[in-house]
C-alpha cells in the first residue's frame, strides 16, 4: 500500500516542466513580436547616440578650433564611460532584475545625452558625453531579457535580427543630421538623438520581469504569471503540471568571481578576447575608411601622392559625406543575413570564426594598391562580416552563461569591447597615417587570433536550453542489461527515467521503491 502511495506520488511529481520547456511549448508569438519591436528601438536609440560621434566631432572641430587629439578625446570618453560602467550595469541587472535596470540606464543616457546639448565647452562635452557612454554601457542588458523570453528553436535568428535594428538606428542618425545640422546645428542634433531613449524608458513600463531572473529569486509564482501571460497574448495554453526549476544555485549573483569557476574559466577569457577584437576590428573599419581614402600615398583609393598638407582646412560634412556614411552603414546587413543563414547550420562556435576568417582575407586585400571602388568593395565586405561577428557573439555570450551570471558575463565581455574600440582609434588613424600597411595588417592578424580562439571554444550552445543555474542537470540514460536483470519491469521504467530536469526529490522516491522491492 505505501508503495502504490508513493508510486502515485511519482506520478504527480513527473508532471511538471521547466520554464525553456514552458518557453518552447508556448512558441514564438505576439508577446515575442512586441517584445522584438521594443528591444529593438533600444538598439536603435543607442546606435544613434553612437552614430553620433561621427558626426559630432567635425561639427565642433570648427566652431571650437579642436585639434586632432581633442577630436578622438571626444569618442574615446564615451567608451571609457561604456567600459567603466558595463560590469556595473550587469550587476545591477542581476541584483535588482532586467527590467529595473534598462529603465534605469535608459532614463540615465537620456538625461544626460540632452544635456550634453547644453555643452558650453570643450571640458563640459567630454563630462557629459562620458556620463552617455556610461549609460550606454547597460544597453546590452536589453540582449539578456530579450533572449531569455525566446524559444530555443528561434533564438539565435531572433538576437542576430534584431542588430538590423542598431543599422536602421545608425542610418536614421545620418538622415537626421543630413536635415538638422545645415539649419539647426549639433545642438539640436543632440538634443533630438536622446529623445528615442525617452519613449523606450516609458515603454519598458510594460515589460514584464524576466522570469528566469524570478526563478533564481525562488519566486516561482511570479515566474509563472508571467508564462500565463505570454501564453495569453500569444493564444497557446500552458503546459501541464507544476513549474520546476533549480534555483539553489543562484545564493551569489552578479558577481565577477562567478565567472572564473571551473566550468567557466576558459570560456570567459576566450569570450573577452573574441569581444575586445569584435569591437576593435568593428570599429576600426569604419574609421579606417575613411582615413585610408583621404591616405596621400598615392596607393589606396588615390591615384595621386599629394604632399603632407602644412594646415587643415576647416569644413563641414557635406551631403556627399552623409550619403557616403549611409552607404558605409547599409554594409552591415549583408553580414547580418549571412549570419542568420550560417548560425544555426553550422553553429554558434564556427559561425564566429568563419566571419572572422572572411574579415581577415579581405582586411588584408585592402593592401593591395588598386582604385577606389576595388578598395570600396573590399572594406565594405570586411564590415560586413565583421559585423555579423559581433552579432554572433551576442548571441552566444547569453546562452553560454546560467542565468544567476548571465548577466554579469554579458556585462563584462561588454566591458573588455570597450577596451579594444578605445584602441582602436590609435591604430586607424594614428598608426595608419605613418604606415597604412602596418596598421591595416594589424587588424587582419588581431582577427586571426580571433578564428582559432573561435573554433577552440569549449561549449556549443546550438539548439540547447538556457541554463538556469551552473548545477549539474540530469539527463535520460538507458539502464543496461545487468540492472535490468535486477530489477523488475517497474523499477526498469524508473530508473529509464532519470532525472531530465526534474526534481531531486523524484530521484530519491524511485531509489526507495527500488530497494523496498
Amino acid at each position: 500500500m505505501n508503495i502504490l502511495v508513493l508510486q502515485t506520488f511519482i506520478v504527480v511529481l513527473s508532471e511538471s516542466f521547466t520554464l525553456q520547456q514552458a518557453i518552447d511549448n508556448i512558441g514564438f508569438g505576439k508577446f515575442q513580436i512586441k517584445l522584438s519591436i521594443l528591444t529593438g528601438f533600444a538598439w536603435m536609440a543607442d546606435a544613434m547616440e553612437m552614430m553620433i560621434l561621427a558626426i559630432l566631432s567635425p561639427a565642433l572641430h570648427c566652431e571650437w578650433q579642436l585639434e586632432g587629439w581633442q577630436q578622438a578625446l571626444i569618442t574615446t570618453v564615451v567608451f571609457a564611460g561604456m567600459m567603466s560602467s558595463s560590469s556595473l550595469w550587469g550587476s545591477v541587472s542581476d541584483k535588482y532584475g532586467r527590467r529595473t535596470e534598462l529603465i534605469l540606464c535608459s532614463v540615465f543616457t537620456c538625461y544626460f545625452g540632452i544635456l550634453s546639448a547644453f555643452s558650453p565647452n570643450f571640458i563640459w562635452i567630454l563630462i557629459l558625453r562620458g556620463l552617455v557612454g556610461f549609460g550606454i554601457g547597460g544597453a546590452p542588458q536589453s540582449v539578456t531579457l530579450y533572449a531569455e523570453f525566446l524559444p530555443t528553436a528561434s533564438r539565435a535568428t531572433c538576437v542576430v535580427l534584431i542588430e538590423v535594428f542598431w543599422a536602421i538606428g545608425a542610418c536614421f542618425e545620418v538622415l537626421l543630421a543630413l536635415a538638422v545640422m545645415p539649419t539647426l546645428g549639433w545642438k539640436w542634433l543632440l538634443g533630438l538623438s536622446a529623445t528615442p531613449l525617452l519613449i523606450f524608458s516609458i515603454c519598458c513600463f510594460w515589460l514584464p520581469e524576466s522570469a528566469r531572473y524570478d526563478i533564481t529569486r525562488g519566486q516561482t509564482d511570479k515566474a509563472m504569471a508571467t508564462l500565463q501571460r505570454i501564453a495569453k497574448d500569444n493564444g497557446k495554453p500552458m503546459p501541464l503540471g507544476k513549474l520546476v526549476e533549480s534555483s539553489s544555485a543562484a545564493t551569489s549573483r552578479g558577481s565577477i568571481k562567478d565567472l572564473f569557476q571551473p566550468e567557466f574559466r576558459k570560456t570567459t577569457l576566450l569570450l573577452w578576447i573574441i569581444w575586445l577584437v569584435s569591437a576593435f576590428s568593428y570599429y576600426g573599419i569604419v574609421l579606417m575608411t575613411t582615413e585610408l581614402f583621404e591616405t596621400s600615398d598615392g596607393c589606396h583609393g588615390s591615384n595621386v601622392k599629394k604632399a603632407d598638407p602644412c594646415f587643415v582646412k576647416c569644413e563641414g560634412l557635406t551631403t556627399s559625406d552623409y550619403v557616403d556614411l549611409t552607404w558605409t552603414t547599409f554594409a552591415e546587413f549583408p553580414g547580418l543575413f549571412v549570419t542568420v543563414f550560417t548560425i544555426e547550420k553550422i553553429g554558434r562556435r564556427f559561425t564566429m570564426a568563419f566571419e572572422f576568417f572572411v574579415f581577415t582575407v579581405f582586411v588584408l586585400l585592402s593592401n593591395i594598391c588598386t582604385s577606389r571602388p576595388v578598395l570600396t568593395f573590399f572594406l565594405f565586405v570586411a564590415r560586413a562580416f565583421i559585423s555579423g561577428a559581433f552579432q554572433a557573439a551576442y548571441v552566444y555570450t547569453p546562452e553560454v552563461y546560467p542565468t544567476s551570471m548571465r548577466a554579469i558575463g554579458l556585462g563584462s565581455c561588454s566591458g573588455m569591447a570597450r577596451v579594444g574600440a578605445i584602441v582602436t582609434p590609435f591604430v586607424a588613424q594614428v598608426m595608419l597615417r605613418e604606415s597604412s600597411y602596418l596598421a591595416i595588417s594589424t587588424y587582419g592578424v588581431m582577427a586571426l587570433i580571433a578564428t582559432v580562439i573561435s573554433i577552440i571554444l569549449p561549449i556549443e550552445t546550438k539548439g540547447k536550453e538556457m541554463k538556469v543555474s551552473s548545477i549539474f542537470h540530469c539527463k535520460k540514460k538507458q539502464t543496461n542489461k545487468k540492472h535490468k536483470k535486477k530489477t523488475g519491469s517497474s523499477s526498469r521504467y524508473i530508473m529509464d527515467r532519470v532525472c531530465d530536469n526534474r526534481d531531486i526529490t523524484l530521484l530519491l522516491l524511485n531509489f526507495y521503491i527500488i530497494t523496498c522491492k
